[in-house]
């Protein structure tokens, strides 16, 4: 649901979401309004994406993930995927400038493997050149799907009991949730989807099993600061019982 009046100063800075999650649906669609290709979406989706983390470090979110490719999205043509791989690296390069200098940490979580080696290069380079910041955490969703992330948890459990680290009696939710990508991080809050589609589509679906949802038919370029504010303020109003009453 999207609110036109929502401004940013109806805001309670006490009760910010610690993690925010956002499916960056409709660049696709949003080019094929305007008669552009489908590169063109991806590239304004891009630099929609700069702003929206940029905002959220300045109001003091600790943490985003963000979905930039899915492990189904390799079965798009393939002129798509290499542009899309392109536009992925050319974004890890410049966010060693332009995010770092906003003190921005930037994580990518997911499959490594199937990337290329200039991908899998860029994104050590980037991680261990912000690693030292203190600002927002920014996890980049790159060849990830929740039900492979949920598999390679139990792989790596599995082989800890085969090891003998551990007994099958020991695992917890706790142990299966260290495992994940987002290990060690706060599961998110709220979680944003653009393009009026109302899903998760593989995205989270262990840590998001008390998040908030908030989807607006915006698509993903259009989305903009005041959407942000509007959906933090719809998670404001709500209550977060957790199976409680």
């Amino acid at each position: 649901m999207f609110f036109k009046s929502k401004a940013k100063t109806e805001i309670d800075y006490e009760r910010l979401p610690v993690h925010i999650g956002v499916i960056m649906d409709g660049n696709g669609r949003w080019a094929k309004k305007r008669g552009l290709p489908r590169s063109a979406g991806h590239s304004a989706g891009a630099d929609t994406l700069k702003k929206i983390v940029t905002e959220c470090n300045q109001m003091g979110i600790k943490y985003i993930t963000v979905y930039a490719f899915s492990t189904e999205n390799w079965k798009r043509p393939k002129e798509e995927v290499d542009f899309l791989m392109n536009l992925l690296l050319g974004y890890l390069r410049d966010a060693e400038r332009s995010l770092a200098g906003e003190n921005v940490v930037i994580r990518a979580i997911g499959s490594r493997k199937e990337l290329s080696e200039e991908i899998q290069r860029q994104i050590i380079k980037t991680e261990e050149f912000t690693k030292n910041n203190t600002g927002i955490i920014m996890n980049i969703a790159l060849n990830y799907g929740a039900r492979e992330e949920l598999l390679s948890a139990v792989r790596h459990i599995a082989g800890r009991v085969q090891a003998g680290e551990i007994t099958p009696e020991e695992i917890d939710s706790g142990m299966l949730a260290g495992a994940l990508y987002t290990g060690g991080q706060p599961d998110p809050d709220l979680i944003i989807r653009t393009s009026g589609e109302e899903r998760l589509s593989n995205f989270m679906l262990w840590q998001a099993a008390y998040s908030e949802l908030w989807f607006t038919k915006k698509l993903w370029p259009d989305f903009n600061k005041n959407d942000l504010y509007a959906a933090i303020i719809a998670y404001q109003n709500r209550g977060r019982r957790y199976g409680g009453i």
